[in-house]
């Protein structure tokens, strides 16, 4: 069975037919050639899909001429890659600069050279494909070193997590809650993304913390206590200022998810919307997560147990609306309890 090859398509704008048809006669050999005879027509054939390879555009018509016509298409994110070649009387004045700046990429006069008007079709249609093919390999490179940074990042909040925690499905389990809640208050995926990305690090400043506190089975003293808060101060500064949004999202986690709603939590003891919602949010992933997990200083609590303390202390330790919008998400927040869970059965305290 022979296949067919598709030609490119081309758009081909001039308010006098004849002109149409003689680019049609010198190109239709090669090419899929649509035609408008004004700029309205233009802006709704360009935009119809299959869209057009490559514009040719008379400059010189009524109601929109080509410049304004060419405007238009480089605002429409549909349209604005498609290049344009403004085709003009050697007759008009035209300012060839305006056309350029409008984003066209080559003028050709009129009367037209058939071999002129071929051979600038090809190399700007081949440019074109170049350009694609460039941005097709940068936007893969882009989102394999954004994966790789992903990994790296998740990585190390697992180092952390495996000083005082034997599997390192805290930070998973936390990830996916933080990001359904999320979701439920904020209209931003991108930003729900890149929180679910950063939350890995909330505890990365535990690295600063001693063995004999992190996994003590019984209670911290006084001292202990301290030093364990430390490890907020030390998540901060390991991850430093930087521009990066992910690393900043991810500072600000790591610095203030023990701050408490109503304002005696650590390490700068703020309170109510004072906490960025970034840390709100943690603080409530983290905690149900804890109670629900065996640690060495205690044994799970059963979910209802660990819904219940994040409602009864709702306005006290957690952000009232947040956790109203947590007790919604409870058919989600299982579902992730039970597709992470732990590899070993656990004792749960009823």
């Amino acid at each position: 069975m022979t296949s067919l090859v598709t030609k490119p398509i081309l758009l081909v704008v001039d308010d006098t037919p004849d002109n149409i048809q003689i680019i049609h006669g010198i190109l239709s050999d090669q090419y899929t050639i649509r035609a408008a005879t004004s700029g309205e027509k233009a802006l709704k054939l360009a935009s119809t899909h299959p869209l057009p390879e490559l514009i040719l555009l008379d400059v010189m018509m009524p109601e929109m001429d080509g410049f304004e016509t060419c405007r238009r298409l480089k605002r429409d994110p549909i349209t604005s890659k498609i290049p344009v070649i403004f085709v003009t009387a050697k007759t008009d004045t035209i300012d060839e600069q305006t056309g350029f700046e409008l984003g066209a990429v080559d003028y050709i006069s009129k009367p037209i050279s058939p071999a002129v008007l071929k051979v600038r079709t090809q190399t700007h249609l081949a440019l074109s494909n170049q350009a694609r093919q460039l941005e097709a390999l940068v936007q893969q490179r882009t989102q394999e070193l954004e994966l790789t940074r992903h990994k790296i990042i998740q990585k190390l909040g697992l180092a952390a997590e495996y000083r005082d925690n034997e599997t390192g499905l805290h930070i998973t389990r936390m990830s996916h809650y933080g990001r359904i809640l999320a979701q439920y208050v904020c209209d931003s995926q991108a930003w729900c993304e890149m929180y679910f990305t950063a939350l890995p690090m909330h505890d990365i400043g535990k690295i600063g913390i001693p063995d004999s506190i992190l996994s003590k089975p019984g209670k911290l003293t006084d001292d202990e206590r301290r030093q364990m808060q430390q490890h907020a101060s030390f998540g901060a500064q390991i991850l430093g200022d930087d521009d990066d949004p992910l690393l900043s999202l991810a500072k600000e986690i790591a610095l203030y998810h023990h701050e408490r709603w109503d304002g005696t939590g650590y390490p700068h003891r703020l309170a109510g919307e004072q906490i960025p919602l970034s840390a709100r949010i943690a603080a409530i992933a983290d905690v149900f997560d804890a109670l629900t997990s065996d640690r060495p200083y205690k044994v799970a609590w059963s979910t209802q147990k660990a819904f219940d303390y994040i409602e009864e202390n709702a306005g006290t330790q957690f952000d009232p609306k947040l956790t109203r919008a947590f007790i919604e998400c409870k058919a989600q927040v299982l579902e992730v309890q039970q597709r992470f869970a732990e590899p070993k059965t656990t004792s749960v305290v009823a």
